[in-house]
């Protein structure tokens, strides 16, 4: 598989000036090339930049309306649609995890721009601790989006147990339903919001070696 450290689109931008294929030729399936591509031919990734980086960009640009933030988000794209290609069901379209992916990695873009802090007129490299500063407000930013997305009941739940640290009983009483009830609605809540993290790309599944939290507890 091409490495995902490397810089991925001026590669593919080379190898595409080097291929030969003919005009007549019937354009090779997505499929094909997802095989060729976990094989690490990086021809077959030029094909596929060259099928799909408008594709991938025009997304990119309507949720970041800045061309440089676009290409930005669009390179992180095509770095990880080849981390995690062959996680792609190939009898299913390929385009609508493409627009997933994309859209994943411009909000996620989006958090870090809003987290930035203002520009001073003297530029400084940024600090070890402002860095983990930033990654932590993107973090939360994206928790607090996944909260807002859950059923109203479940969330109201959460918020009173993990953010209020308030016990069952009490919730119980402020929701007017049973202890079991909040515990279910907690549980329920967590879940959703560990799923809701991990399909936005913000979150791995356990075991999952990314440098990334596991839980959005671990955020805190």
């Amino acid at each position: 598989m091409p490495n995902p450290h490397r810089p991925l689109l001026p590669a593919a931008r080379k190898a595409r000036q080097e291929l030969k294929i003919s005009a007549a030729a019937a354009p090779e399936s997505n499929a094909a090339l997802a095989r060729r591509i976990v094989a690490d031919d990086a021809h077959a990734f030029a094909v596929l930049v060259d099928r799909y980086h408008d594709f991938v960009f025009r997304i990119c640009f309507s949720i970041l309306r800045h061309r440089q933030d676009a290409e930005d988000a669009t390179q992180e794209t095509f770095t990880r649609v080849v981390r995690y290609l062959d996680r792609w069901d190939p009898r299913r379209p390929l385009e609508p995890w493409l627009a997933k992916v994309a859209g994943n990695r411009s909000r996620s873009q989006l958090a870090r721009r809003k987290s930035h802090a203002p520009l001073t007129s003297v530029a400084e490299p940024p600090s070890d601790c402002s860095t983990q500063a930033q990654a932590a407000a993107a973090l939360r930013e994206e928790i607090a989006l996944a909260l807002r997305s859950l059923p109203t009941r479940q969330r109201q739940a959460f918020e009173l147990f993990h953010q209020r640290s308030m016990p069952y009983a009490e919730i119980a009483e402020q929701l007017r339903c049973p202890v079991g009830t909040v515990k279910t609605l907690v549980h329920r809540a967590r879940a959703g919001l560990i799923q809701r993290l991990q399909h936005r790309d913000v979150l791995f599944p356990s075991g999952t070696s990314s440098g990334a939290p596991t839980s959005p507890g671990d955020a805190s």
